[in-house]
Formats: C-alpha cells, structure tokens, sequence
C-alpha cells in the first residue's frame, strides 16, 4: 500500500485504504450479513428518534435542522475519527472495512427476499405477507403470489441502490465519512421522509437530502444491472423509456433496468398505509413477475454489488493518482 509524506509524516494514499477497507466490508457483508447485536445504524436510529421528539415543529425549516443536526452531526464525528487514523494505514483500513460492513445491506436484502420467495414456494401466502413488510412498506394483505413476488423484486432493485451501490459511490467520494453520511441520510429518509401528517412538512428536507445522495448511486446501478443482467440493449432502453414516468427520480432508473434486465414488467397499483397508487408499468415489453425471479433479482442484486466495488475502487484509485500527478 503506498503512503504519502505530510508535514514529516506517512500517511497511507486514501485510495488505497478505501480500496482495501471497502473490499474487505464487503465481503464481511457477504459472509456475515448484518451485525446481529448492537447494529449502529439501529443505534443511530434510536438517537435520530430522540432528537426528532426534541425538534419536531410542522415545519420544513425544523425539518431542515433536523437533518443537518444528524447527519451533518454523524459524519463530522466519523470525520474526527478517520482524521485521527490518518497516518496509521492498518487501523485506517481496519475503520474503513468496520464502517463499510456496518452500512452495506446486501447479504440481509437477499436473505429477506428469499424469505418470502420461500413462503410462497411453500404455498403459505399469509407467512409471505408477514415478511414483506420487512423489505418494503408495502401494505400486504390483499396481495396474491404474483404482485408478493413483485413487490419482492421491486425491493430488491431498489434497495441495491439503496444498500449497497449508493453508499460504495460516497465512500468513493468521501471515505468512511461519505459511507457514515450516506447511511445516515437514508435512515433518516426511511423514518420521516414518507408522507405521513406528522412528517409531510418536518421529513421534506430528509426526503429530498436522501434524493439528492441517492442520485448518482441510481444511475451506476441502472447502467450495472443492464450489464450483469445479460440483456443490456433491454434494460437501458426500459430505463430511457419508463424511468421518467415512476414518481421517485432514483427508484425509477434502477426499477427499470432490473425490468428490462429480468424481462418482466414491474409498477402497476400499490398500497402504502391505506394509500393506492397507480404507479406506470416499467419494462412494459416483458411478461409478468413468477416466483422464479425473485432468485432471478437476488443473485443479479449480488453481481451489481460486485462490479460497483470494482468500479468505485478504480474511480478512486484514479481520482488519486490525478491528483498526485497535479502536485507534482
């Protein structure tokens, strides 16, 4: 691993501890999934919960401290701790992959997945409808097989944007305070960004905060699941065709190209807490979800997961070496 002289000292090149730190995050994700005890971003949950019942006013400017305060709060902290790792390259790459493991969500995303295809290949539709709501916030009674198994595969996309490729591309950007950021912004999404009366003024600034981290994670993830998915002609032309139609900016890209990329039409009308929505059909060329491609979406979730280290890695080796070449 090569280091750089500052100021006297050695500190490890920053590609390079990403490099090491993310690849060995994620393959403890991979082998381990979550941690089962202890999980810091359940911690971190459980303190954004405390500070909202501090903050909270039916108001966007609240709304706006409220996400400063816990994000801005968090990754500064992770700041402070990376910052004080710095010149030591095993404990810094020892932070790096700790963190990356702690935010990544793979290994758990498919795991749930499986779950419910399990259920249903049981023919046990009610133990389905209790799973579900682990993966998403989809209202489950009054699903039959078909529209469980694509609200499955719904989730899956999606949360591979969500879970793992968007927080690679910020630990890309910023390091263990861009994967700490990242997780922080899109916890904070889950629990006030949904338009509930309570949170549809306070959770807006969290909302479009998760929008904007999410973006460039979507589009790697649509552009990588038309590549590992075998049919890339398919899935870019689902995602130039129907992603501007879904309500969300991120979700529709990549729901789109793991249509396109499965073969199977995704969207249609959904429930949300006693809300329909008549969502546009993406992919809408292909045939619609069997219970089969809920294996179909997890092993192709994997594969993104995979090639977005690789990509993430390269790009931030190669931002590195530009800017050592710059100060020369």
């Amino acid at each position: 691993m090569r280091a750089e002289s500052s100021a006297g000292r050695h500190v490890p090149a920053p590609g390079s501890v990403f490099a090491y730190g993310a690849a060995a995050g994620l393959l403890a994700d991979r082998l381990l999934g979550d941690p089962r005890r202890g999980h810091p971003v359940a911690g971190f949950g459980r303190a954004a919960g405390a500070v909202e019942r501090l903050l909270w006013r039916d108001h966007r400017g609240w709304g706006a401290l409220y996400a400063v305060v816990c994000a801005g709060g968090t990754a500064g902290v992770a700041a402070l701790v990376s910052r004080g790792l710095r010149d030591r390259t095993a404990a810094s790459v020892a932070l790096t992959a700790a963190v990356t493991w702690t935010v990544l969500g793979g290994t758990s995303l498919g795991r749930e997945a499986r779950a419910v295809g399990g259920a249903l290949a049981a023919g046990d539709v009610e133990v389905a409808r209790e799973w579900l709501p682990r993966l998403c916030g989809r209202d489950p009674q009054g699903l039959d097989e078909r529209q469980i198994a694509r609200a499955v595969v719904e989730s899956v996309a999606e949360n591979t944007s969500d879970a793992v490729v968007g927080a690679l591309v910020w630990g890309a950007f910023g390091g263990v305070p861009g994967l700490v950021a990242f997780r922080a912004v899109n916890t904070l999404d889950a629990m006030v960004g949904h338009r509930s009366p309570r949170h549809l003024r306070f959770g807006w600034a969290s909302a479009r905060l998760d929008d904007v981290a999410g973006w460039p994670g979507a589009r790697l993830t649509a552009v990588l699941a038309a590549v590992a998915g075998g049919a890339p002609a398919r899935a870019l032309g689902a995602v130039r065709r129907d992603a501007g139609r879904h309500p969300s900016p991120n979700a529709g890209p990549v729901e789109a190209a793991f249509a396109g990329a499965l073969g199977v039409r995704l969207g249609g009308t959904l429930a949300y807490g006693g809300r329909v929505e008549h969502r546009p059909v993406l992919g809408g060329g292909g045939r619609p979800v069997e219970l089969a491609d809920i294996e179909r979406a997890v092993r192709l979730s994997r594969r993104v997961g995979a090639l977005a280290l690789g990509v993430c890695v390269a790009g931030r080796l190669l931002a590195g070496h530009l800017c050592r070449r710059r100060a020369r």
